[in-house]
């Protein structure tokens, strides 16, 4: 098992679906940055602006507010550490980088401005594009699929076929397929049976399925899901996923501890 990156969440906003409100002035975003730093994270994910199912979108303004913020006190904790900025907003991407961010990480891939290509082309960093079908605000209503591996993956050819075009490095990009973005349990159950379709393409693939609602299907409350995340995480580093999106990255990384002392040993 080729260990994956652990990637730390740090929403601060106050309407995510699992933390709102709780990391959302200067001493609690401090806080949470050390724990993840302390627990192990490789990367931390910064975002201003909820992306849960019906959520209403913030001004540039109030997300610049937020955002900068968190990426300085990540930053004077740790000059090192790489940090993406969880944007649709290129004035926004452009902003955070400025301030210290490294990756941008846009669930739109690119679709939401038409001025992110520019700011992805402003510098060198890593680029995440996920898939979603519809928007935050509509994603769930009725999502509905042929086969929703193979659209996905389409989604992704079509994508970095372009951003390829526009000047973006291939070894640049990374893929999210956007569990719980537009999708039922069904769905996010095969996204996570076939990581392999997505590593199949030829780039480094991340997983954000930390504390989702596809979990509360399965029978496990909110309280209960770090764990359960934590299983899944283990469950797709066995994948081969290259990078894993979660909110407590202790649980996740002692489960990926056990899975690989429990792998069999070849001889």
């Amino acid at each position: 098992m080729k260990k994956p990156q652990l990637m730390g969440i740090l929403n601060v906003t106050p309407d995510s679906f699992s933390d709102g409100g709780s990391f959302f002035d200067a001493r609690s975003i401090h806080r949470q940055a050390e724990r993840l730093l302390a627990d192990g994270a490789d990367l931390i994910d910064i975002g201003g602006e909820s992306t849960r199912p019906f959520a209403q979108p913030v001004t540039a303004d109030e997300e610049l507010r937020r955002v900068i913020s968190a990426i300085e006190a990540v930053r004077s904790l740790s000059a090192a550490i790489p940090i993406s900025i969880d944007t649709t907003k290129a004035i926004v991407a452009r902003a955070a980088l400025a301030a210290g961010a490294t990756i941008i990480n846009d669930i739109s891939a690119l679709r939401h401005d038409p001025e992110m290509i520019s700011a992805a082309r402003s510098f060198d960093g890593p680029m995440i594009i996920m898939h979603m079908q519809g928007t935050p605000g509509d994603m769930q209503l009725a999502p509905q699929y042929s086969d929703v591996v193979a659209e996905i993956c389409t989604f992704f050819q079509e994508r970095t076929t372009w951003m390829q075009a526009q000047g973006i490095r291939r070894e640049r990009i990374i893929l999210d397929p956007g569990i719980g973005f537009g999708k039922t349990l069904e769905h996010n159950l095969a996204i996570l049976r076939n990581i392999s379709a997505f590593k199949a393409l030829g780039f480094p693939v991340l997983i954000g399925h930390s504390r989702k609602s596809f979990l509360g299907k399965l029978g496990l409350p909110m309280e209960e899901r770090d764990w359960a995340t934590a299983l899944v995480s283990a469950f797709c580093a066995q994948q081969n996923a290259d990078i894993l999106r979660v909110h407590d990255v202790a649980k996740t990384a002692a489960a990926l501890r056990l899975t690989e002392v429990l792998e069999p040993q070849t001889a």
